[in-house]
């Protein structure tokens, strides 16, 4: 079975907000096993006109992993926080088999 990625593309509005969703989001990816294989860092554009300010890539073992992450209770607490102070573009994409 094919791992499992979400991506998130992140423009922060309030840092202190931002950073409690950041304790939230990592207790929840904990508990479901997910693992960060990007969260912040240099973004240097290559090609194209995209600028993105953060990014995060998290891995799961698989889509049904990811998916009751994302719609756990834990998760649900901080997706909340995320969505009040930052503006944000989310995406689940299944690696390669």
């Amino acid at each position: 079975m094919p791992k499992a990625y979400v991506i998130v593309e992140v423009q922060v509005q309030d840092a202190d907000g931002y950073a409690e969703y950041r304790k939230l989001s990592t207790a929840a990816l904990d508990q479901y096993g997910g693992t960060f294989l990007v969260r912040g860092g240099a973004i240097t554009v290559e090609e194209g006109t995209w600028q993105p300010q953060r990014l995060v890539i998290l891995e799961f073992a698989d889509m049904a992993t990811a998916r009751r992450w994302y719609e756990s209770p834990e998760y649900t607490v901080a997706k909340a926080l995320r969505q009040k102070y930052a503006i944000s573009n989310l995406i689940f994409i299944e690696g390669a088999s």
